[in-house]
This record gives structure tokens, sequence and C-alpha cells, in this order.
């Protein structure tokens, strides 16, 4: 399938004051998802429902971050990738899913077998959220495989490397996905979210359009509610 990088001209392109922007702002979320449990706030941290708002913030924080940063410059929301794309990248999408799944099986096992990282699944809370009965399930789902696929892939692909592209493929498309991997904190879960990064990232470069990385970000976040419904 033939590349087609996104021809928007650099300086229309967001840059460095969108990525500010946009991380600042997520970071806002979190702070608001603390105060909401952890940090003293109205729910209980070990309850059903600050779990799901867990499992939810991710894409509420990511479209918050994206609509911060496009609000910087007025712009097309082309020049985010948020652009039409055909379904043979849809159909890509679904297929860079699935290895992504394979993939990030093995490295799991190779680190369960290598380190201690996997003792402490920091995920374990959207495994309990979707254990909760029929509506958290659902929820659950909605969460993992739309929300955050749309509002994760707007913010670091859309804007970050998006943004970065200007400095070359490899550092937009590496860069990138080490932010967003950071991003899932330095645990068992990084490896796992550098590959997605990677895929969804070069995916994004070559269609033009941050869809077939949605795509991608869904098929792999599927997975865990899946599991539960049929465990």
């Amino acid at each position: 399938m033939p590349s087609k990088q996104i021809d928007a001209p650099a300086h229309r392109r967001p840059g460095w004051p969108e990525i500010a922007v946009g991380l600042l702002a997520m970071v806002a979320a979190t702070v608001v998802l603390l105060l909401l449990g952890p940090l003293g706030g109205p729910l209980d941290p070990d309850s059903l429902a600050y779990g799901l708002a867990v499992t939810a913030w991710s894409g509420v924080a990511g479209i918050a971050g994206f609509a911060a940063a496009a609000a910087v410059r007025i712009r097309s929301w082309a020049a985010f990738g948020v652009r039409r794309t055909s379904w043979r990248w849809m159909a890509a999408g679904v297929a860079a899913g699935l290895f992504v799944l394979g993939a990030k099986t093995v490295v799991n096992s190779v680190i369960v077998a290598l380190t201690d990282f996997g003792e402490t699944d920091p995920q374990g809370v959207f495994h309990d959220a979707a254990s909760g009965g029929a509506l958290p399930l659902v929820l659950t789902f909605l969460f993992l495989a739309v929300l955050t696929p749309i509002g994760e892939e707007l913010l670091f692909r859309g804007v970050v490397t998006n943004a970065l592209l200007r400095y070359g493929p490899v550092v937009g498309v590496v860069a990138g996905s080490v932010v967003f991997a950071v991003y899932h904190g330095v645990n068992f879960v990084l490896p796992s979210a550098l590959i997605v990064g990677l895929v969804c990232a070069e995916l994004m470069r070559r269609s033009g359009s941050v869809w077939p990385g949605v795509v991608v970000h869904a098929v792999n976040n599927s997975a865990l509610p899946v599991y539960v419904m049929l465990s």
C-alpha cells in the first residue's frame, strides 16, 4: 500500500505550542481525576465508580488535550490528520491491530519470564471495572475500545507525532511513540504501548489520517473486555 504522507505545509502543522498545551491539558485532566478519588474526593478509590472513571479518563483527557491544542491557532482539523480515509486503510488498521495483539502477547510473555515487572498490572483496574456486571462491562468496552482510541490518537498522533514529523519520519514516528509510551508509565505496560504507538504513528504518516490508528487502538483495547466477557 503506497505511502501518502501528510501534505500539510510545515507552517500549517501543529508545532511545539500545540504539543505543550495539549500535554498540559492532559495533565490537568489527571489532576481532576486524582481529586475525585485518591486526594480525598467524593469517590472511593476502590469503588466501581472510580474504576470506571479511570477507564474513561484516557479518552476524556486525550480529547481535552486535543481540543486545547487545536485552539492554540485556528486551522482546519485536517492539519491534525482528522480527515477522511479509504476503506483499504481502515482494513489495514484492523490487520495492524491484530498484529499488535500478537506482538504484545509475545513481548509481555518475555517480560514476565525475565523480569518482575509482570507482578503488578497497572491496568488491573480496567479488569476490575469490566468484571462489575453487565452494564460496567459494556461501559468498559465503550471507554476502552471507542473513547480511549479516539482521544489518544487525536492527541498523540494528531498533535504530537504530526508536529514532530516536521523533523522527518523517523523522528516523528519514533519520538512521538516514545512520548505515548512514557505517558502510560514506566511499568509493565510501556513496551506494549510503544508497539501500539509505532504502528499507529506509521499508519497515520502513510495514510495522512488518524482514523486507521484509531482502528488499531480499538482492536488492541477491545481484547480486555472481550476476555472478561468470555471468561
